[in-house]
């Protein structure tokens, strides 16, 4: 399901860290995916649908160069990735087998994917780097995934980071990270996301004009009502 340009304009002003603090407001704890670094420092933030790819434990039978041109490959994958969504893989933390290399992750860029995020690594860094396409990993490795990983399904289900993460989910990365908004929580969680990151932005004025923490962070009833007033 395409996502709304206004939730992605609207979550785009938003960080990971204000989503985190909504989310575990919410009773979200394990929301923020471990080892999803951004492959380039300063890329913008990206906001997209989740289009999930599992990999499990390499097993010699199925874990193949031939295995690239079956059906079930992330190349199929990628060609039923739609424009916009980011593209998140489930490599189990697995670091000494690149899962993407530089020509699939130009053709995920040509098909209008709007970032990778996985807790595993990619491979031709410096070409991945080249292509464009935003990157949130753990690294590099030089070999190929099938030398440690065997693909075998997209769009199920998925651990990424130690988070649970299902297709439609709603993925907002930057510098400090990967976090997932759950698809049947984002109506609720944007508009608090927004007046946070609005508020939060206010009370960084009051500290850069030398007001005190105690009742300024977090907000007593008269800060709410002095940033109630400047918003006037």
């Amino acid at each position: 399901m395409t996502l709304d340009q206004k939730i992605i304009d609207a979550l785009s002003g938003v960080s990971t860290a204000t989503l985190t603090t909504v989310l575990l407001k919410k009773g979200l704890r394990n929301v923020w995916m471990r080892g999803t670094r951004p492959l380039r420092a300063g890329q913008p933030r990206v906001v997209g649908r989740a289009f999930t790819l599992r990999f499990v434990p390499a097993r010699e039978d199925l874990a193949t160069p031939a295995s690239w041109s079956s059906p079930t490959s992330t190349r199929a994958a990628i060609e039923a990735m739609p424009a916009g969504c980011v593209a998140v893989v489930d490599a189990m933390g697995v670091t000494d087998a690149g899962i993407f290399g530089d020509i699939l992750c130009a053709r995920m860029r040509k098909r209008g994917v709007a970032a990778l995020v996985s807790d595993g690594v990619v491979r031709d860094g410096a070409g991945v780097l080249g292509t464009g396409l935003p990157v949130w990993c753990q690294g590099v490795a030089a070999p190929p995934s099938v030398a440690g990983l065997t693909f075998v399904n997209w769009q199920e289900p998925v651990g990424c980071g130690g988070v649970a993460v299902f297709p439609d989910d709603v993925i907002v990365v930057d510098d400090d990270g990967a976090v997932v908004i759950p698809a049947a929580l984002l109506d609720e969680i944007v508009p608090i996301a927004v007046e946070q990151e609005r508020q939060e932005a206010w009370i960084m004025q009051e500290v850069d004009n030398g007001a005190a923490l105690p009742g300024l962070y977090p907000p007593n009833e008269e800060a709410k009502a002095r940033h109630e007033a400047s918003k006037g």
